[in-house]
Formats: C-alpha cells, sequence, structure tokens
C-alpha cells in the first residue's frame, strides 16, 4: 500500500452503520449508555464525578416535547447517547453526550450530533449549545469542527469549563 494511501486509510473513520434512534430516557440502553457516561466522567475528571452537582435531568426533561434522548448502536449493540433539552422557543442544549470508547473514531458522536440538529431543526429550534469539561478534549476538538463556536458561560455547571453555540 502507497504511504499516502495508507495515511489517508488512518485519517478517515472506518464506513459503519450507526443506528440513532430516539428512544425513553428509560429503556434498558438508554440506561445502559447513561451509566457508562457517568463512570467514565467519573474516571476522567481530576475531582471525580456527581451527577446529581452537575444539573441533572429528570426523564421528562428528556422526553418530547421538553426533550429527545437519542441512543447509537452499531450490530444492535447500544454505543453513545446524546440528549436535546429545549430551553426556550429557540435554543436547545445537548446534553449528555458519550461514545463507548470501543466505538470512538467511527462517526458515532457526529451521526448522534447530526440527528440532534436535524430534530432541534424540526422542532423550530434555531440555536444549540452545549458546554464540557477541560478534560474532554476530543470533545472540544470535535464541536469546533462541527461549527460550534466558543462563547461566555451560560450555566452554573461545576464541572464545564468550555461553553459553545452553533446557530442552526
Amino acid at each position: 500500500m502507497s504511504r499516502a494511501r495508507a495515511e489517508s486509510s488512518r485519517a478517515a473513520p472506518a464506513l459503519v452503520a450507526v443506528d440513532v434512534r430516539l428512544e425513553p430516557p428509560d429503556t434498558a440502553d438508554a440506561r445502559l449508555c447513561l451509566g457508562e457516561y457517568f463512570r467514565e466522567l467519573a474516571e476522567r475528571f481530576e475531582t471525580g464525578f456527581d451527577p446529581a452537582a452537575a444539573h441533572p435531568l429528570r426523564d421528562e426533561d428528556m422526553t418530547p416535547p421538553t426533550g429527545f434522548f437519542f441512543v447509537a448502536r452499531l450490530d444492535g449493540r447500544p454505543v453513545g447517547c446524546g440528549a436535546l433539552r429545549r430551553i426556550d422557543e429557540a435554543t436547545g442544549e445537548i446534553k449528555r453526550m458519550w461514545t463507548a470508547p470501543a466505538a470512538r473514531r467511527l462517526g458515532v458522536a457526529r451521526r448522534i450530533i447530526a440527528t440532534i440538529e436535524a430534530t432541534a431543526r424540526g422542532a423550530g429550534l434555531t440555536t444549540l449549545r452545549l458546554d464540557t469539561h477541560r478534560a474532554l478534549k476530543e470533545a472540544q476538538a470535535l464541536y469546533r469542527k462541527l461549527g460550534f463556536e466558543d462563547v461566555a458561560r451560560f450555566n452554573a455547571n461545576p464541572y464545564a469549563h468550555h461553553w459553545f453555540r452553533k446557530r442552526l
């Protein structure tokens, strides 16, 4: 294989069939994803992670029409999740973005965000926002690549160090 072709194949994520669907946040697969998300944050954050301190979302906050919860699957297995919470008539907030370590760099998070953006547009939202922790460098890079811009702090989340916005 030529060097250029080898570098190209390393740079592009594998083409995989990611199935992202709206789902109630209390299903077994949704709970599995959320549990893994919370576990990973507790491991990666230098101070640990307490979901109750991070502006917790109730199931109602992730259930239409107030919000939406999505589970991503590869070969039928849950490998990621994300939520959209309506803030007001024009603004939505992306929450609980997570991809299983074994499924990273396969486009799972991009598909979840694309689904969230399409859902937000369909719900009449014109702006999305989100926050993230300084330890989640790969998330920060992805959000910027997808057109989110850094903005001033918009909440008091004790685990947030970066705030982003995207106009749809």
